[in-house]
This record gives structure tokens, C-alpha cells and sequence, in this order.
């Protein structure tokens, strides 16, 4: 006997958390060990154009599942894409954007420890929010601005945090600078990227995984002009996937997985669940980052991550409202 359609839907939901969760965690980890291994250097702006081929191939599946057989992904595709070129072309903002912002998190992760780049790369909510108001006119709660506010009280301390001789001593020969603007430029990407999505997706009958295979379909030539503009010599010298082994391959396919679950978070997922997800990744990473890399927690770097956890919390908390009078008639 099957599950109702209220019983699937929570299901997904925890399976969402659960996934996110993992992703978030494995990605910070992940990234941060493949770009300080020993061996040969991989050329990162190759591994963002191969993430992105894994996704849109994924995504094609997907497309395949929904419409049951290849002459209806074929249909689908021609009347959703190519018909409409126009909506087809307002997806490429994104696309451009969310390039810029992979490539952003490479060079974060290479110069700042894991734990570090999680917690920073959470001002991706404060940029989310501010263009959420900017292009959506959306109106924040007082417990919201003020969830934003402990954000960047809780950021600033885990930047005011590298100072120490432990964390320094953590993150010899990186440039914590440079990791650091590079993880807040791909926060604002991040959040107009999201917004402007979600507001090319109010309205549309376009599916979710539709709109993926139209990310990635433009993703991956400019992914591969951006590579070759950006590390032409490294390319041609030593050939476009140079350094790639088989944990290269898992850290791509990681990062497409990444893409993906955006899509599954939106649809099955609410705010609650996000910051759990959100939260815990950012325990995780820390946790194991003591273990893995060395990494020194401190009062200061403690203290931030509990203020940046709790606004995570905050900023999702929705008050329930005071149900409505019943209407007393007068005689």
C-alpha cells in the first residue's frame, strides 16, 4: 500500500534535509582537501565546466523520467527551449552568475580552512535578503532584520578570528584576504542569482528540471570560455583535465549534485529545514575540520558560529498567527 500524497510530501522533505545536510558539509570538506592535497593541481575552471555537463546530463534524465520516453524529451525540449527563446535567454543571467560564483568558491576554499568558508559563505542569506527586497519588494519581519544583523555580528567575529596564532598556524601560506572577499562576492552572487530564479519561476509552467537543462545548457559554453580566458596557458600546456583522478571526478559530481538539490530544496523543502540543514553542515564542517586539517577552535571563532547558527534560526522562524475571532453578531 502506497503513501498519500501529505505522507510522500514529508518524506521528501526529510529526505531533502538529510541530503542537503550531507551535501552542504561534504562539499566544504571536500573542496577544501582536494585544493591542499599532494600530487598534481587540477585546473578548478575545468572542474566548474565538468560539474556543470554532469548536471545538465542529470538533468536530461530527469526530463526523460518526467516525459516517459525520448520522442517526448525531444518534444518537450524543442517547445520549451527553442520555441521560446526569449525565456530561454532570461535563464542565462543566472547561468553567467552562478559560473562566476563556482569559480568564486574554488578560490575561497584554496585560502581560507573549511569550517572558516562554511560559516562566511552564510552571508549568502543576508545578500539573499537584500535582493529579495530589491527585486521582489519583499517585506522582512522585525525578527528577520534583526536575524540579519547577528549574521554579520557573527561573520565579523569569525573574520576577527584568523588573528589568532592557532588559526594562522592552521591556514600557513594561504591568503586569508583573498579567500575572504572571494567567499562574500560569491554570497552576492549567490543571492541575486536565486532571486532573479525565482522570479524568472513565479508564473512559469516550465518545470523545475527543464529549467536546469536551460541552466546548464548555457552554463557549460561559457563555463568553457571563462576556462580557457582564464587558464589558457595551464590548458594548453598541460591539457583540460590535467590532475583529474577519481577523487577530482566525486568533487565534481558533488558539485553537480549541489545544483540539482537547489531545485529538490525548492519545491519540497521550507525555510525550517534549510536552517537545520544549513546549521548542521556548519557543525559538521566544523567538527571535522579539527580532525582532518588541524583546525583550532577558538572562544571568539566559537561565539560567531553559535551567533551565525542562531540567526539561521531566527531568520526562518515564522510566528504563527492568532486565529481570527469569530464574527459576533449584534442584535
Amino acid at each position: 500500500m502506497g503513501l498519500d500524497k501529505n505522507a510522500q510530501g514529508t518524506v521528501l522533505k526529510y529526505v531533502s534535509l538529510v541530503t542537503l545536510t550531507v551535501q552542504n558539509s561534504a562539499v566544504a570538506l571536500s573542496m577544501r582537501y582536494a585544493r591542499t592535497r599532494a600530487g598534481d593541481m587540477f585546473i578548478a575552471s575545468s572542474a566548474v565546466v565538468m560539474a556543470e555537463v554532469v548536471k545538465l546530463l542529470a538533468s536530461l534524465f530527469l526530463v526523460f523520467k518526467q516525459e516517459g520516453s525520448i520522442q517526448h524529451l525531444v518534444v518537450a525540449l524543442h517547445t520549451q527551449i527553442w520555441q521560446q527563446k526569449l525565456d530561454t535567454l532570461k535563464v542565462c543571467v543566472p547561468s553567467f552568475i552562478y559560473l562566476i560564483q563556482n569559480n568564486l568558491l574554488y578560490v575561497s576554499a584554496s585560502n581560507l580552512d573549511a569550517a572558516t568558508y562554511q560559516v562566511t559563505y552564510q552571508m549568502k542569506i543576508l545578500t539573499t535578503a537584500m535582493f529579495a527586497v530589491l527585486i521582489l519588494h519583499k517585506q522582512l519581519r522585525g525578527t528577520q532584520w534583526t536575524s540579519l544583523l547577528l549574521l554579520t555580528a557573527g561573520v565579523a567575529l569569525v573574520q576577527l578570528s584568523a588573528s589568532s596564532k592557532a588559526v594562522s598556524a592552521a591556514t600557513a601560506g594561504q591568503n586569508r584576504v583573498l579567500g575572504c572577499v572571494a567567499a562574500i562576492a560569491a554570497c552576492c552572487c549567490s543571492g541575486f542569482a536565486g532571486i532573479y530564479f525565482e522570479k524568472i519561476l513565479k508564473g512559469s509552467e516550465v518545470s523545475l528540471w527543464v529549467r536546469n537543462v536551460q541552466l546548464s545548457f548555457l552554463s557549460v559554453p561559457l563555463g568553457i570560455l571563462t576556462s580557457y580566458a582564464n587558464d589558457y596557458s595551464s590548458i594548453v600546456d598541460k591539457g583540460f583535465f590535467y590532475g583529474y583522478d577519481a577523487y577530482v571526478w566525486y568533487l565534481v559530481v558533488l558539485n553537480a549534485v549541489g545544483g540539482l538539490l537547489v531545485a529538490m530544496v525548492v519545491k519540497y523543502a521550507d525555510n525550517i529545514l534549510k536552517g537545520f540543514a544549513t546549521s548542521l553542515a556548519i557543525v559538521i564542517s566544523t567538527v571535522a575540520s579539527v580532525f582532518l586539517f588541524d583546525f583550532v577552535i577558538t572562544f571568539q571563532f566559537a561565539v560567531g558560529t553559535a551567533l551565525v547558527i542562531g540567526s539561521i534560526f531566527l531568520y526562518s522562524y515564522e510566528p504563527k498567527k492568532p486565529p481570527s475571532n469569530p464574527m459576533v453578531k449584534e442584535m
